[in-house]
């Protein structure tokens, strides 16, 4: 099977089973933003999650929203995590209408969580789509992180087995995302507990 045909992603998530993540580990929630037949967001999520993957402070919650049964589920898996990667093509100089759905189905559930984003898409490598997100989160009261993954003519930049055709560049912008985002998780973390966001 090749990358441009991936399956959509189906995982059990030891987030939204009740797993008490370690205090020196943050859930990390990856949503796949895509949910339209032929879809090339599943290469560009497992590639992320590959990254991810390599670390020891983290537990990641793969969340398709091809895959979600109704959207309590997803405000609860999105209350368990403690920050988030949002996985999104551009479609027309946007991000995918069912992705916004998703992200209005939970509200104080992200308050005062770090968001970061992996996009693709044609030119634009799907930054149009990021930018735009960037304001809904923000009238969600969570933070988005400056460094972003993103991959221009994104079905040329992965080979047949999913894998980054040039690696070096990618996986340094992963990186710099991820240490990003275990900073933001674990301040807003202890500051949530601490003190509850919005009292």
């Amino acid at each position: 099977m090749s990358a441009t045909d991936a399956p959509p992603i189906v995982t059990s998530s030891p987030l939204e089973e009740g797993h008490v993540v370690p205090r020196d580990r943050f859930g990390l929630a990856v949503m796949v933003g895509s949910v339209r037949e032929g879809r090339f967001c599943p290469t560009v999520a497992n590639w992320f999650v590959g990254r991810a993957e390599r670390r020891d402070d983290l537990s990641i919650d793969l969340v398709d929203l091809a895959a979600l049964p109704e959207p309590r589920g997803f405000a609860t898996r999105v209350a368990a995590a403690d920050a988030f990667v949002v996985v999104t093509p551009e479609y027309n100089h946007g991000y995918p209408g069912p992705l916004k759905a998703a992200i209005d189905s939970a509200s104080s559930e992200w308050h005062a969580k770090p968001v970061g984003f992996v996009s693709y898409g044609g030119v634009s490598g799907g930054l149009r789509s990021v930018e735009q997100l960037r304001l809904v989160f923000a009238e969600l009261h969570a933070v988005t992180i400056r460094e972003t993954v993103s991959f221009h003519g994104a079905r040329a930049r992965f080979d047949e087995q999913g894998r980054a055709c040039d690696p070096d560049a990618v996986n340094a912008a992963a990186g710099s995302l991820l240490d990003q985002l275990a900073w933001w998780a674990h301040a807003l973390r202890d500051a949530r507990a601490a003190h509850p966001y919005g009292t």
